[in-house]
């Protein structure tokens, strides 16, 4: 069962040491962050440092001439990644014979939602989320295609993993984050996660909604959340608090402008890769659900791309109907945390892995290498060796 870490250039620069520990752990592979949101990270090894902040989303290695005159394009790196920081990260892991793959993140840009508040999720109260930006805007979307084929295919890369691909919403761990007061579950993420910015009002409009009375909708259907009670779980949740008609035509909008924005993304880093390039991105099977791995219609998304990683955190339930495609060759990879302090399990490893694969899974991720500490490695180590 192939494995592979999920690792930051930083966690390798500047660390000699770093390639060959990675590849001992018995990983084939690393997932080695080319485009990556603002973060402060610990890094307990690091011969130099202990923590890096990442002040805002950032590439990890020169973007090229593509960008001239683009009012929207991506932001370089600071000095917490300078230069060709992933070039160099990447080299050093290929050497210690590990296959590397780039690890992408899109929608999610809180620097592009402060210099552009246009292009960022407009919440029906009127609250804008400057780390969400729109993906139905058509200037979005086109930097979105343009910032995966260039971040994705790097030099060396044998493939890529395309985090955020799709809606984000009010799921964000923002500095001293202070949403956590009332909980919304499944039915109130997704409410506070339509958008009226004006694209997506046209396209309310094209499904027979009038978006003014919509956001009013929203807002009324909120308001027992406010009031502490709590949402039926999942899909029903919504349709009980907006009506059923209402919630289908908001989904109809959502599905679309995610589904054909995956489309044009995945063309766009195919016609830049070299053959046997592989494509997969983090998701969710309920295609209602936002953020970091956005939801997706299984059946549809495994005949774009070449799979999927699926967030396991909760237990490995998401992997199952992905599995239940049965499409020949295709990756199911469960995204498994051991990084204990985070809530990970690196003791558990072995199991966890046994129980993803009876469920379908092809593949494991760990997150995350760079992050965890001496005895969570240690575990690491010790469950890989045993699958």
């Amino acid at each position: 069962m192939k494995a592979s870490t999920f690792v930051y250039p930083w966690d390798v620069n500047a660390d000699p040491e770093a390639p060959g520990r990675i590849a001992a752990l018995g990983v084939q592979q690393v997932t080695l962050a080319a485009a990556y949101h603002s973060t402060r990270a610990l890094t307990p090894r690091h011969p130099r440092h202990r923590i890096v902040t990442a002040e805002h989303a950032a590439v990890l290695y020169p973007p090229d001439d593509r960008w001239k005159g683009r009012e929207l394009r991506p932001y370089p790196a600071g000095d917490w990644a300078p230069g060709d920081a992933y070039g160099e990260a990447a080299t050093a892991l290929a050497d210690a014979g590990l296959e590397v793959h780039t690890w992408v993140v899109l929608a999610h840009n809180s620097r592009l939602g402060a210099e552009h508040p246009g292009t960022s999720v407009v919440n029906a109260y009127g609250d804008r989320y400057p780390w969400a930006p729109c993906i139905a805007q058509p200037a979005t979307r086109a930097y979105l295609v343009d910032l995966a084929a260039e971040a994705a295919v790097r030099p060396g890369a044998r493939g890529t993993e395309l985090e955020s691909l799709g809606w984000y919403g009010l799921q964000h761990l923002h500095a001293h984050d202070k949403t956590a007061g009332v909980p919304l579950g499944d039915a109130g993420y997704y409410l506070m996660a339509l958008c009226f910015c004006p694209t997506c009002k046209e396209g309310y409009g094209a499904q027979g909604v009038d978006a003014d009375e919509l956001a009013a909708a929203v807002r009324t259907a909120l308001e027992p959340l406010w009031q502490g009670a709590v949402a039926d779980e999942g899909w029903a949740g919504v349709e009980k608090l907006l009506g059923s008609q209402t919630a289908a035509a908001t989904r109809a909008w959502r599905d679309e402008t995610a589904r054909t924005l995956q489309e044009t993304v995945v063309a766009a880093v195919r016609r830049a890769a070299p053959d046997g390039f592989q494509v997969l991105l983090h998701a969710d099977p309920m295609t209602y659900r936002v953020g970091a791995n956005p939801g997706v219609d299984p059946a549809h998304i495994l005949s774009v791309a070449d799979g999927v990683v699926v967030p396991c955190a909760g237990g490995p339930g998401l992997l199952t109907p992905f599995a239940e495609q049965g499409r020949e060759g295709a990756v199911v990879a469960a995204n498994l945390g051991v990084v204990s302090g985070m809530g990970g399990s690196p003791g558990t490893l072995a199991s966890d892995a046994a129980r993803a694969r009876a469920l379908g899974a092809t593949e494991i991720r760990l997150y995350h290498a760079g992050l965890a500490s001496d005895g969570d490695l240690a575990a690491v180590r010790e469950g890989l060796a045993g699958l």
